[in-house]
């Protein structure tokens, strides 16, 4: 039980602020940058729970990053996983119905399983996931707690009780320069995706919120972008020219979203200059015009969440 302190207040847990960070292979990369062992805890079954399986927390001697319940386990997960890096042993914990922990209860019911494996510092498979990363291939991480690799998800192959796939980090290309542009670009590095600015000829002081801008003209920048099914275009320049070189390659690419801002009265107009730039019906439909969900949307704070939520929502498309 929580005990006040000496001005009488109760104290707990601290705000479980690195529960935020979803994607934790930047800090097992650092480690391993460090050559530093970590700990990485991977929920192998779930039922019930605000975590799939392969959500995951990585743990050093000092810090952790990740959550895997809402706060429920993770203080006991990061004390194992400390006792894991320092002998090395993997551990295998059942948290809620079944546990052996009667001390730590899931409010949510049901049963969490979780795997911790201790991850020496020059492992192989953090060396082929942080490649793998960086070359926007999706990997599989498989391993049993003591031996594991990271392959391209089409040469994977081996059935292991720790499982993780690992997408490329969502990218989201925003071309403009006014506020709209700004809160899009914004809010999608809030959530830890890679946002690049293509802002043509823009202000030459630093981009707000520590946004990569790019100021060359659009066709020059346009050119420097390899887009997959992981890349997001959100065009908001107001300019019917500049939307246009900045659709027409973006819906000839694999991007998986690309979206403009601007009124439905001038859709038509647009769709005719896709059409005449060569683009087929199939291509021009894959554009989302207006930008965003369709919600009240005014301030550009609230555009960028229509926008932000339609990216995530198109991932299922």
């Amino acid at each position: 039980m929580d005990e006040p302190d000496k001005d009488g207040a109760v104290t707990g847990p601290g705000w479980l602020v690195s529960g935020l960070e979803d994607d934790i292979r930047p800090h097992m990369f650092a480690a391993a940058e460090r050559g530093e062992p970590f700990a990485l805890a991977t929920i192998v079954a779930a039922d019930g729970g605000p975590r799939p399986v392969g959500a995951q927390m990585v743990v050093t001697d000092s810090e952790s990053w990740g959550f895997l319940s809402g706060g429920c386990i993770e203080d006991d997960v990061a004390l194992n996983a400390r006792q894991a890096i320092a002998d090395g042993a993997v551990r295998h914990l059942v948290y809620g119905e079944g546990s052996p922990f009667v001390d730590i209860r899931l409010p949510c019911g049901g049963r969490i399983e979780v795997m911790i494996e201790r991850v020496g510092a020059g492992d192989r498979a953090v060396a082929d996931l942080q490649r793998l990363t960086a070359k926007r291939v999706p990997a599989l991480w498989s391993s049993d707690g003591e031996q594991r690799t990271c392959l391209p998800v089409e040469q994977a192959s081996a059935i292991a009780p720790i499982r993780k796939l690992y997408e490329p980090v969502q990218r989201l290309i925003v071309i403009g320069s006014d506020p709209f542009a700004l809160a899009i670009g914004g809010m999608g590095q809030t959530l830890g995706w890679d946002v690049t600015l293509l802002s043509p000829f823009g202000p030459s002081e630093a981009a707000p919120f520590g946004l990569d801008c790019d100021r060359r003209a659009l066709d020059e920048a346009w050119g420097d972008l390899a887009l997959d099914r992981w890349s997001a275009v959100a065009v908001a320049t107001h300019d019917l020219d500049l939307d246009e070189r900045a659709l027409v390659p973006a819906l000839n690419s694999q991007a998986g979203y690309v979206g403009v801002l601007g009124s439905r009265r001038k859709l038509p107009e647009r769709i005719e200059r896709l059409a005449a730039a060569g683009l087929s019906q199939a291509q021009i439909d894959r554009l989302r015009a207006p930008i965003g969900l369709a919600i009240p949307a005014r301030s550009p704070w609230e555009v960028a969440v229509s926008v932000i939520a339609e990216v995530i929502a198109a991932r299922d498309d």
